[in-house]
Formats: C-alpha cells, structure tokens, sequence
C-alpha cells in the first residue's frame, strides 16, 4: 500500500493531471493521494496559493476582490474545461471561493488559513472528480472525514497524535481517496495549515497513519542532487540517503522536500521516494531509516548563507561555572534561537540565523556579555556561510576532513570555523558567504568527480 503526494507543478494544468492519472492508474497499490493547489504552468505564472494570498488582503482591507476571485475561478475552470469535467464541479469551487468573501474578518484568528486551504481542497475535489470520470474508483475526503485533526497555530499546525488512530481507519475504504494537503482541523473545528509547503507534511502523515509500504512524493525534479544544480552543472543524483542525512541537507538549503514532513514518516519508519512526475521511469531518490549501501560516504554538500557569528573570548572560560548557560539565557531572554556552538578553552562561539537579529538586539547582546559577563572581548560577525558535507557512513572513513579542508585550501578559501556533531552525520564549516559558490564548487569535485564510485 503507498501514498502518493503530488506538488503544485504536478497539479497545475490539465497536461499534467493527464499525467498525475497515469502515474495512479498504473500502480494498485497507489491508494492514497495527497494534492496540493496548482502551481505555476511557466516561470511568469502565479501560483493559486500566491493568488489566495492577494484574494486575502484585499479582503480584509476593504478592497474589491472580484478580479481576483475571477482569476482563482477562471484558473480551475480551464483545467475542468480541458479536461472535460461536469460544470457542477467547477460551480462547487467557484461557490467556495467566493463564500470566502462572505467570512467575518473580526477576531478570526484563522480567517488567513481558511483562505489558504481554498487552494488545495478545491483542488482535491477536481482531481477526485477527474478521476472518477476517468474510471477509477476514487473519493474526496476532507481532513476533518480524515481524521487530521491539529494543534491551533495559524500558519504553523502540529498534527495530534491521538489523531493517528482516526487516520488508521481509512484503510477501510476500498475507494482511492484523494485529501487535500496543506491543512487540519482544529478540535474547535477551525481550518489551520501547516507551514508553508505543508502538503508534504500531510502526505507523510497518512502514510504514518495507515502504515503505508511507501511514501511517494512527486515533484518536477529526477530526485535530490548531491549539490544545488544551480551551482554544479549536471550534479549526480543521489539514489538513497537516510533520513538523518536528509534533514541535515534539508537543513542547510536543500528545498526539494520540506523537512517538517520527515518526522511522521520517520517516526512511523516509513521509506519514502522523491520522484519526478514528468519523468516517472526514474528510480528518483529513496530515504530510509539505514544505508543498503555502506560505501557511500558523502551523500551531498549543501550551503546556506544568511548567519551570523557571536564571538566572546575570556580568560580562564573553562574554568567559571555556568559560563556557557549565561551566555545562553541572554539569547532566550531576547527570544533569540541558536543553530551551533563551536567552542575553545578561552573562547565561545555561537552560530545563528541573521533573521533572528535586530540592530537593538545585537546592542543588547554584547552590552550583556561584557557587563553581566564580564567577557575579555564580544563581537557579532556578519555574512556568514555554512556548508554541509553529509553523509551517515563518513565516520567508518578516515581522511574526509582532510580531503575537505584541502579542497578549500587549494582553492584559496579561509575556513572560519569547523564542527562536526557526535552523530558524525555531517562536518560543518562556516565560510564568508562571499566564498558560498566557491566552496561548493570544490568540495564536490574532491568527493564526487574524483569518486566516480559514487556515481549511479
């Protein structure tokens, strides 16, 4: 039994629906299909999500809305057009989105989650239609008949766990059942979504919840590369990695899969795919819980910029108790979060996002650590660059850190910091985000052009 998740780019035209069809048709097992709102059909397009946002504003500020309520309407009506469908479904999108118009705007903390949900629910229903007129046996179930049912956060739902047993029960139908990604219902019975890309999230949760054989997650890539191809031309795709190795490639920029979506499946042990729905013959990318492979030593090299670096120095740290927990109530005081802490005798360092900082915040910081502290020297270093090098089976191999930091090193590029956790998934290093590109570059053709074994 699998679950199959479909993207925006998937969904987003009557052409690719053909497609989405076929992928189902063709594999029994396929029982559960999760959909997102339809994407953008070319680069200049808008997304429907994108659309609904606007539809929002204007809304809540009093301003006319009926362009873009033709515009979201007039998107599905060309898809069932195309396709052929019965005008009563297109009627029955075109009534929900415009009785969106007709909510009270006062004290509805989930009024901007209703408008984003249009998106996927009424698309579900287009696919679910669609497929029955194309002879499958297939049904619509709204999240709340799913039994996903959500913590109340706007924008940011958590699934319930007591939730896991309603969910379960969907093996029940024979039917294939197509459910709108991206949103649950609260226990007040609210629309609240998931974080932005959130459909993955949804789709990982029912294949948690039905204990499904595999989680299939199609996009409009041949799977997850082993470094960004906007960087390296032509980068090897990566056949299997981990589920530890894909959150710390999730992590440090790699968007293909929304990392939050790892943790049901993960925790439910289900394998999962990344696959193309423009080319589905290719095998795509497989996370699992553990390596069939055990050498494959470097799965990818992924980079993130936009962090900056707390620096402190004092003589005799080692030595004062409690030094590092000052330190770090400063930051909770602040609401700040932190991502690393790499540390000397004499000196702290703690890695976080440029995002977390305010011009008023990063006086108080250092205004803190040298008074209340008594630090010997505080400074707060910008435009800062981490590199992932990620790979679960690295540490049964020696000399990986030195075939990175020579790579670099040939290549001119200063190592501002290095830090490899006790998992020993993934050595980070901290580079001038200026030297981002530059570092990627080198560090892939050390581990892969010169490994073609790792080449699939």
């Amino acid at each position: 039994m699998k679950v199959v998740k479909f993207g925006g780019s998937s969904l987003a035209s009557a052409i690719q629906l053909e497609k989405v069809f076929k992928i189902v048709q063709e594999d029994k097992e396929r029982k559960y299909v999760i959909v997102s709102a339809p994407g953008k059909r070319d680069t200049v397009d808008t997304k429907v999500t994108d659309a609904l946002i606007k539809y929002y504003k204007q809304y809540i500020n009093g301003k006319d809305t009926t362009k873009s309520q033709e515009w979201i309407i007039n998107r599905y009506r060309s898809i069932t057009e195309e396709l052929g469908l019965k005008e009563t479904i297109i009627e029955d999108i075109a009534k929900d989105i415009l009785s969106l118009a007709t909510l009270p705007k006062d004290d509805d903390t989930f009024l901007y989650d209703t408008f984003l949900a249009a998106g996927e629910n009424n698309n579900a229903k287009l696919v679910a239609a669609y497929f029955v007129q194309k002879g499958l046996d297939a049904k619509y179930i709204h999240p709340k008949k799913a039994g996903i049912f959500v913590t109340s956060e706007p924008c940011n739902a958590r699934i319930l766990p007591s939730s896991y047993d309603k969910i379960e029960e969907l093996k029940e139908y024979n039917e294939i059942l197509v459910i709108p990604g991206f949103f649950g219902i609260t226990k007040e019975g609210q629309v609240c979504t998931f974080s932005r890309g959130g459909s993955d999230i949804t789709g990982s949760i029912i294949a948690a919840g039905v204990k499904a054989d595999l989680y299939e997650n199609f996009t409009d890539v041949n799977g997850i590369f082993a470094a960004h191809p906007g960087i390296i031309k032509n980068p090897l795709s990566i056949p299997e990695l981990t589920y530890k190795e894909m959150r710390e490639l999730a992590y440090a920029g790699f968007s293909v899969l929304h990392d939050e979506a790892l943790v049901p499946a993960y925790r439910g042990k289900i394998p999962m795919v990344i696959k193309n729905t423009n080319n589905p013959k290719h095998p795509g990318t497989k996370i699992v819980l553990n390596h069939t492979d055990d050498n494959v030593k470097v799965v990818g090299i992924a980079g993130d910029s936009g962090f900056v670096s707390i620096n402190t120095s004092k003589y005799l740290m080692n030595r004062e108790v409690g030094f590092g927990r000052k330190v770090l109530q400063i930051l909770e005081e602040l609401n700040i979060r932190w991502e690393h802490m790499p540390t000397g005798i004499d000196d702290l360092s703690i890695i976080l996002r440029e995002s977390e900082l305010t011009p008023i915040k990063e006086e108080e910081i250092l205004r803190q650590l040298r008074q209340k502290i008594e630090v010997d020297h505080a400074e707060i270093e910008h435009g800062l660059s981490i590199i992932m090098i990620v790979g679960e089976q690295m540490k049964s191999h020696i000399g990986l850190t030195a075939t990175a930091t020579k790579a670099l090193s040939d290549n001119k590029i200063n190592i501002q910091m290095i830090s490899q956790g006790s998992s020993e998934v993934s050595i980070m290093l901290v580079v001038n985000s200026e030297q981002e590109k530059a570092a990627i570059k080198a560090l892939y053709e050390a581990f892969f052009n010169k490994h073609k074994k790792l080449e699939v």
